[in-house]
């Protein structure tokens, strides 16, 4: 079943000075219509607890969320779908786990890693980078840079891909024009924007 998958994903992120709950309400009021919710810091109580919280406000302004990796609290939550960020995860027992109704997400960092995801058959979309650099979520991968969705525009890649990884608003503009791309996923140039709410708009000015 093909799902509705939005151009532009937000994400929620550990934040000393705003809470996951607040994060969402920004971006909702902004007009954001999609929100992952990334959270590895709390146990499976504490999360279930914010994630209901954050679903409610969801529900009120009709916007698709999706958590990050926790599939296994998908029973207790009102939300989308699940976005698996490991790498060596078994998509195919997830998907069984989480039924057909629900969005798969997952990562990839090269070519072969991205058809391979395809290939699963069991995929909605799949975030792929990192672009650039990114203190969201460090990790060793090299910088795929636009050349790297260029290299995805000749492949016969169907799922929706979308870019992250340091992408700022400047770069959605040619990130697009690489034609390997079917949106972008940020964090930091939206939470740690001076006014979070605009830059949300003016992500969804580029993409829409």
């Amino acid at each position: 079943m093909k799902k509705y998958i939005s151009k532009f994903h937000y994400l929620t992120q550990d934040l000393p000075n705003r809470s996951h709950v607040e994060q969402a309400e920004i971006a909702c009021s902004a007009g954001a219509n999609w929100l992952q919710y990334r959270c590895l810091t709390k146990t499976d109580e504490e999360l279930v607890e914010e994630i209901n919280q954050i679903a409610e406000i969801c529900d009120e302004w009709g916007m698709t969320l999706i958590v990050t990796n926790h599939y296994h609290l998908l029973d207790q939550v009102d939300a989308q779908g699940v976005h698996i960020e490991d790498f060596d995860a078994d998509l195919k027992a997830v998907r069984k786990h989480i039924g057909g109704d629900k969005t798969l997400g997952t990562s990839a960092t090269n070519i072969e890693s991205l058809l391979r995801v395809q290939s699963t058959g069991v995929v909605d979309y799949c975030g792929y980078g990192p672009f650039a650099h990114t203190d969201t979520k460090p990790n060793n991968k090299p910088l795929l840079g636009f050349e790297g969705y260029r290299q995805v525009a000749k492949e016969a890649i169907d799922i929706p891909v979308i870019a992250v990884g340091g992408i700022t608003l400047n770069d959605v503009d040619p990130l697009i024009e690489t034609g390997g791309i079917y949106g972008i996923a940020v964090s930091a140039a939206v939470n740690k924007a001076i006014d979070p709410g605009k830059a949300v708009k003016e992500f969804y000015k580029k993409l829409y």
